[in-house]
């Protein structure tokens, strides 16, 4: 079976979970045999040279191309990564009225709109939760017997991540920590910064740090806090990276919403406590081990941080990542529905 992977241009910029994302299952499904290429836009491409495209994100990155494969009769299959904080009522909504729009004024297009063509065009919609795979049925009309939930995965590695490499470098260990963007809004980071102001304990917020207003504002409030380290983005394959979730006490990811949120899924499987927003089908994956915060509050955030850290550590989180979400678990289920579509 040949299968070719294909996002938006700019993953390899933008890093973060979609890279990882993509990186791994690839590794992954070519040792379970799958023949897996990555799609390349100045390479010619033909349909006869795969059996399928996996595409990873449905958005205005990746329209084009998907309309492209669909024209020309290649199986597309999507990986969404669509979630938002709006009810299916107003989707549903929004995309009714994009869909009118469109039939009388040329050029009118809403991100709902997008995501609602690509599945449409796909063979199978495979979102990251059962809390997307809803929004994708009741808000944008996608037929749910062509949705399967795959959840997204994490390298056994961290499993296996030595705290001393991080305390060795930095001279810290038990500590907060976060990793993630610091920039985007959706991510959170000033309001984080802000509870860890109010908390009498080490913490440390590893990410790719972005020039603009919202990220000047991070970088400034937090030089104010001597207790807060602040790192510059590190790569995902680092075992530095690895090192701090195994060395901290506390991993924290207080986004407006997370589909869960690779960096959770790491620091749990190397033995942190978890604190993260309660938006994006994040209980699917952590359950009743995890603090759950309201992203919107400080006060909420800090406390959801103390009563973690007040918390004694727990194996429990930690085995049930490492049975259910390994990257090799999730890779066998997307050949599986790969293997449907061919057949």
């Amino acid at each position: 079976m040949k299968v070719c992977l294909a996002t938006y241009q700019s993953v390899l910029l933008l890093k973060g979970g979609p890279r990882t994302q993509i990186l791994q299952t690839k590794k992954c499904l070519e040792q379970l045999g799958v023949q897996v290429s990555l799609f390349e836009s100045w390479k010619d491409f033909s349909k006869e040279s795969v059996d399928l495209v996996h595409l990873f994100g449905a958005n205005i990155g990746t329209y084009h191309l998907a309309r492209e494969l669909y024209k020309i009769g290649v199986p597309i299959v999507v990986t969404p990564i669509f979630f938002t904080r709006h009810g299916s009522g107003s989707i549903r909504c929004t995309a009714w009225m994009n869909n009118v729009l469109k039939n009388f004024v040329g050029g009118i297009w809403t991100d709902y709109a997008l995501v609602q063509e690509i599945c449409r065009w796909s063979k199978a919609v495979l979102p990251n939760t059962r809390r997307e795979s809803d929004l994708l049925a009741k808000g944008l009309a996608i037929d749910p017997s062509n949705i399967t939930v795959v959840p997204n995965g994490v390298e056994d590695r961290f499993y296996h991540a030595d705290p001393a490499l991080f305390q060795r470098t930095y001279g810290i260990k038990d500590f907060v920590l976060n990793v993630g963007h610091i920039g985007p809004n959706r991510k959170n980071v000033l309001r984080l910064i802000e509870a860890l102001s109010r908390i009498n304990v080490p913490s440390v917020i590893i990410g790719r740090i972005e020039d603009n207003t919202y990220g000047r504002q991070c970088i400034s409030l937090a030089a104010r806090n001597p207790r807060l380290l602040v790192l510059d983005s590190l790569p995902n394959d680092s075992d530095l990276l690895a090192s701090a979730y195994a060395a901290c006490d506390v991993f924290v990811l207080p986004s407006l919403y997370e589909t869960p949120g690779i960096a959770a899924l790491e620091a749990a499987l190397a033995g942190a406590k978890i604190v993260l927003t309660k938006y994006g089908g994040t209980e699917e994956y952590f359950g009743s081990e995890a603090e759950y915060v309201e992203p919107s509050s400080i006060e909420l955030i800090h406390h959801g941080i103390v009563t973690a850290l007040n918390k004694p550590k727990s194996d429990a989180l930690r085995q049930r990542v490492r049975n259910t979400y390994l990257w090799s678990k999730v890779a066998g289920q997307y050949r599986t529905v790969y293997e449907r579509i061919v057949r």
